[in-house]
């Protein structure tokens, strides 16, 4: 069973993100929407880089990142000393 987005619009994943357990993962669309990344390759590029965790593959065509650590990114990301 997919999920994609409520009638607003907004998948489910990204309206409870804070909600989530540390292990739950998340997909890609969701990644880029919560760090502000502007495109898919930029949220590769910064897993590449290690500004984001790296992703893992949850199944053959799903690749996603653990929330856990992509809050911890996200976090470094926003602290004065990353500036």
């Amino acid at each position: 069973m997919r999920h994609t987005s409520t009638a607003d619009g907004i998948p489910p994943a990204l309206r409870h993100f804070d909600e989530l357990p540390d292990s739950a993962g998340v997909s890609l669309p969701i990644v880029k929407a919560v760090t502000g990344a502007g495109s898919d390759a930029t949220v590769w590029r910064w897993s590449k880089s290690g500004l984001l965790p790296k992703p893992y593959k949850a199944g053959p065509n799903s690749t996603r990142w653990n929330c856990g650590e992509l809050r911890q990114a996200i976090a470094a990301m926003k602290s004065p000393a990353a500036a």
